[in-house]
């Protein structure tokens, strides 16, 4: 009985920690962001040493006495990047987003996504990744760098578009490219491949030697975004709404906090399979090198600015006449886990289940497969919530024959507890002598509790993490599983289901447990009150079938006991 009591007081503790903990994220207070003070140079660009070779160090333009005042500086942005901004741009629309290219660099300065409103409330209000803004700025540069002095085109360059828009519309294909040409005789030309329905972009960089001598250099790619200070509370969970920065380095993924970078400096590493990228929850920014190919990472904090590097480690050598191409594949979108995947497996762990990921990536498996028939998400919850209780159901229906028959003990035990109401040692041993007589065990109750825990966790980080049910509708007023109830009708509903379930159970023995047992369908309506509503989706259902099943057992077990007692006088 203890134990109970225990296991009970442990799971409402447990509800309380991820109430507060998703009340803080849709209610509690933002943390205050500082205004950024205008930088005229951030940190040299890192990977310098290219094998035994040494390149020349690029730092961001710096901008003359007197010219910052011309160019639109914000909070959180540089004015190397306010010269990008001022410069000519090429538009791109594709089925998916919006994209603006910089002609400064041919850097990606700005990505609107068409099918993905900011809330739910607000449809004309689309999420926007890429930026100028001050705390949305974020861009991706790129650019290739020689050495001994050779001509090089950096993300600081002026590169020529033959258009200033281009548009997707009936193609499944369109390539957009920018040049730059040096008096050398160098040209480098960068082409932004983008296809229907993905948020991928491949680009290319292809370097022409027009020289009559050899030109030695190497790619890069780099994410610059704007970095705040992200809320410390003992509740928060890095794999929940983790914002900053995401690393590969060939074998593990790692989020790196703003705080260790300023505490620790630049995080670098070197792979030929590695990537970097930047989660914002649902959405990420993400650079592929190509792999086989050594690169070396760089990220580092500078002031409100984050840094992602990548720079190939051994110089490619290009002759006279001749050309090569340095391919990178950009991701700028949802965290779609079928797009990722295309890209490259490992970048699927940019969608970060926790510790439950063994149980929660099956899950989501299984309910993107019922919602390709059915093509509802909370109606593919119900179908997987019905498949996981049938795969449970024997189990379950052992617990529930054991609390059948502890229900139809209810006036036995009743009578012991009034004979020793005044030896609680007594009455114990001879509940125990009942149970074991009877082949009943009191802790039943608890198996169907502990068997659906992991999966009410597997279902919250889903709901939580998964994009593709992010703003996903249900039916009537439930418009967003991943919200909470706005009409807190679904855990009403839940808590009379609950209540249901007790009164097809047998009442606790010890009195303060019954107390616990009759005010939990109350508690349990305010815990998840504040859930998403795809999970408390999950728990009616798995209660209400839970009832059925109960209910089915206890006609059952009445039966056997009328039997065996007919049987008995027969006899």
């Amino acid at each position: 009985m203890d134990n109970q009591r225990l296991f009970i007081w442990a799971i409402f503790v447990f509800l309380g920690w991820i109430t507060y903990q998703t009340w803080v994220e849709q209610y509690g207070p933002r943390p205050t962001e500082p205004v950024a003070e205008q930088r005229d140079e951030l940190a040299a660009l890192p990977g310098d040493t290219v094998g035994d070779e040494e390149l020349p160090a690029i730092s961001d333009t710096p901008v003359e006495p007197g010219a910052a005042d011309a160019l639109p500086v914000t909070p959180g942005v540089t004015t190397e990047t306010a010269a990008q901004t001022s410069a000519p741009v090429v538009r791109v629309t594709t089925d998916v987003f919006e994209i603006e290219i910089s002609t400064v660099g041919g850097t990606l300065q700005k990505a609107t996504l068409s099918g993905y409103p900011v809330a739910k409330d607000r449809p004309d209000e689309l999420v926007k990744l890429l930026d100028t803004a001050g705390r949305g700025f974020s861009l991706i540069e790129s650019g290739v760098r020689a050495a001994g002095g050779a001509a090089e085109a950096t993300h600081l360059e002026t590169f020529v578009a033959a258009q200033t828009s281009f548009e997707l519309g009936s193609n499944d294909e369109l390539v957009v490219p920018l040049t730059w040409m040096d008096a050398s005789g160098l040209t480098v030309e960068k082409r932004y491949t983008f296809r229907r329905g993905s948020y991928a972009v491949l680009l290319e960089q292809v370097v022409t030697n027009g020289s009559d001598a050899e030109w030695r250099g190497a790619e890069y790619v780099r994410i610059k975004r704007h970095s705040a200070e992200m809320e410390r509370s003992m509740f928060n969970v890095d794999s929940y709404s983790f914002d900053g920065p995401i690393v590969y380095d060939g074998e593990k993924s790692q989020k790196l906090k703003r705080d260790d970078l300023l505490d620790d400096g630049r995080y670098e590493y070197s792979s030929q399979h590695g990537w970097f990228g930047e989660i914002q929850h649902h959405f990420l920014r993400a650079a592929v090198p190509t792999s086989g190919v050594d690169f070396k990472y760089d990220v580092a904090v500078n002031g409100d600015v984050a840094t992602s590097s990548a720079i190939r480690r051994s110089l490619k050598s290009i002759a006279p006449g001749a050309s090569e191409t340095f391919t990178t594949t950009l991701f700028v979108g949802p965290k779609l886990q079928e797009q990722l995947e295309a890209i490259d497996k490992s970048l699927k762990l940019t969608v970060d289940y926790g510790w439950l990921t063994i149980i929660s990536q099956p899950l989501f498996w299984l309910l993107s497969l019922v919602y390709g028939w059915v093509g509802n998400w909370g109606v593919a919850i119900i179908f997987v919530t019905f498949l996981i209780k049938l795969a449970f159901y024997k189990l379950t229906e052992s617990s529930g024959r054991s609390m059948a028959k502890m229900r139809n003990l209810q006036p036995r035990m009743k009578a012991l507890q009034d004979r020793y109401k005044d030896d609680k040692q007594a009455l114990s041993q001879a509940m125990m002598d009942l149970y074991k007589r009877e082949k009943v065990n009191p802790a039943a109750g608890c198996l169907p509790i502990l068997i659906q825990m992991p999966f009410f966790l597997a279902f919250y980080w889903v709901l939580l993490e998964s994009v593709e049910m992010r703003q996903a509708p249900f039916a009537l007023w439930i418009t967003d599983l991943s919200t909470r109830d706005p009409y807190f009708i679904l855990p009403l509903i839940m808590g009379v289901a609950m209540f249901a379930q007790q009164k097809l159970n047998p009442a606790p023995t010890d009195p303060v447990q019954a107390k616990v047992m009759q005010i939990m369908p109350i508690m349990f309506t305010v815990f998840f009150a504040f859930f998403p509503s795809g999970l408390v989706l999950y728990w009616v259902t798995n209660t209400l079938l839970s009832i059925a099943q109960q209910w089915k057992v206890n006609k059952v077990v009445e039966a056997e006991a009328k039997a065996a007692k007919a049987g008995k006088k027969g006899g």
